[in-house]
């Protein structure tokens, strides 16, 4: 398991690929990380207004190299994409090091390790900085035991239609619904999104496939004194590229409840084989059934993220929804999710 730095000061990397969804790292820390970022390092974007790229970002500069941002006294250089097969882009590298020079610690996400490159380890031992690959998977091999249900606290999973469509927002904001509510809420972190905004977890998808679940175990029984455990979904149980992280979700976490979630309007895979969604019902059923071969669970209610779409829109979409399935539906950024808390703490 990772445990991050209290880093308070956050520079984010998107070099020349600042968005919503072409660095969503960065989209997500600038949602939840908000008061931590002091500036956003994109040459190709330096001047201009972050938000017209990300829209809810706070108003924080976009600089064009680390000695730009010495004023603002950041502690450490999140890189803030998630890019297909996890390398480091050429035109990234001289950030990091200018960011290693200057002492300021580099948190990746990527699944080229940045500290097991030799220039980059020594520009580290250099000046004191440290390199951290979230990444990385746990040292510890547990094999999975279900030692989950031991646990006092209610653990709810999000799965989805899909990937990229909303688990991580979806887990986080339940877990701020649940603390205002007043429950002892944890969030569960198993991407390297979730674990630079908590600070805290383990990427499922890069862990040995014989020890994924026990690692998902592991991260869920330090939660064990909260009321409730929300924990971020990875993949989907449909998708012969993705299915395996989410199988080792559902059999590690040993869920008491699900939420779905599913990005409104999408009908197919948005990875190879592009195949169709599988059907509602298909796919409640799916997932009912292959939790409960470890711990019986159900389907709660749905998250539907509804970006892009108009408030009417997508409130008779969930209105729809909700009637088709007699579940409650909602979009969690839009409207909240106390119908949803309400359903998976039942």
């Amino acid at each position: 398991m990772h445990n991050l730095p209290p880093h308070r000061r956050l520079l984010l990397l998107t070099e020349g690929q600042l968005g919503v969804f072409t660095a969503k790292t960065a989209a997500s820390l600038l949602r939840y990380r908000a008061a931590d970022v002091v500036a956003v390092l994109d040459s190709a974007a330096a001047g201009t207004d972050v938000r017209s790229a990300v829209p809810w970002a706070p108003p924080v500069p976009i600089l064009a190299d680390v000695a730009s941002a010495a004023p603002l006294r950041p502690d450490a250089l999140y890189v803030g994409i998630a890019p297909v097969g996890g390398a480091l882009p050429p035109e990234m590298r001289r950030h990091i090091r200018e960011a290693l020079a200057a002492g300021l610690d580099i948190v990746s996400g990527l699944h080229e390790f940045l500290a097991d490159d030799a220039e980059l380890a020594e520009l580290a031992a250099r000046s004191g900085a440290r390199l951290f690959d979230v990444r990385r998977p746990p040292a510890a091999r547990v094999v999975a035991s279900t030692r989950a249900r031991e646990t006092r606290c209610r653990r709810v999973l999000t799965v989805g239609t899909d990937c990229n469509v909303g688990k991580m927002v979806t887990a986080l904001e339940l877990t701020a619904a649940a603390r205002r509510a007043g429950r002892a809420a944890e969030f569960a972190a198993t991407g390297q999104t979730g674990i630079m905004i908590a600070g805290r977890g383990v990427c499922v998808d890069a862990c040995v496939a014989d020890f994924a679940a026990g690692a998902i175990e592991t991260l869920v029984l330090a939660t064990a004194d909260a009321d409730v455990c929300f924990i971020e979904g990875q993949g989907s149980i449909g998708h012969p590229g993705f299915s395996p992280v989410t199988l080792a979700l559902l059999h590690g976490a040993c869920p008491d409840a699900l939420v779905l979630v599913h990005q409104l309007g999408r009908t197919h895979y948005r990875a190879p084989p592009f195949t169709p969604l599988p059907g509602w019902r298909e796919l409640i059923r799916a997932y009912e059934h292959t939790a409960a071969l470890v711990h019986p669970t159900r389907v709660g209610g749905v998250a539907l993220n509804t970006v892009g779409h108009s408030d009417d829109e997508a409130r008779a979409a969930a209105a729809a929804l909700a009637a088709e399935l007699g579940l409650p539906v909602q979009d969690p950024v839009r409207d909240g999710c106390d119908r949803l808390l309400a359903a998976a703490c039942a």
